[in-house]
């Protein structure tokens, strides 16, 4: 069991944030598209999307527009949805990952949000972890901006 952790530990990115709003609505924010389109991605970066559908199975594509002009271009397939503790979904784009997002109420006014993403190697996690942990912490000073405006 230890080993199995330790594995899983090497291939994982993990960032989490406690936000000032209920669950529900730190839940919302990750659920409905129109708000998720605008605070998705690291900074400087907006997004075009092209399908939601928000149910095991159901697809999420979308292209990520980054401040230099270039286009990214993402496919999901969402695994699980737990409305208002738990998303999960394959990264099915190059490069492949599975993202589990969990929701934990602190308080009524308050919830952590945790945002992990497994990759299939040690070596593929680490590739991406060079750039992840900073856009991860972008995204969700993104994600509190509109949380602090909707709010």
């Amino acid at each position: 069991m230890n080993e199995n952790y330790n594995t899983i530990i090497a291939r994982e990115i993990v960032t989490s944030r406690v936000f000032k709003v209920p669950r529900e609505t730190l839940y919302r924010a990750w659920t409905t598209p129109e708000f998720l389109e605008m605070w998705w991605g690291p900074a400087g970066f907006t997004n075009t999307f092209q399908t939601y559908d928000l149910k095991p199975q159901g697809l999420w594509k979308f292209v990520m527009h980054g401040p230099d002009g270039i286009d990214y271009d993402n496919e999901c397939e969402f695994i699980e949805v737990e409305k208002p503790s738990k998303l999960s979904w394959n990264h099915l784009s190059e490069p492949p990952f599975q993202v589990t997002v969990t929701f934990d109420e602190v308080s009524k006014d308050s919830a952590k949000v945790t945002f992990r993403m497994l990759f299939n190697t040690a070596a593929e996690c680490e590739t991406i972890k060079k750039y992840a942990l900073a856009a991860n912490e972008q995204n969700m000073e993104k994600l509190e901006a509109l949380l602090e405006d909707i709010v």
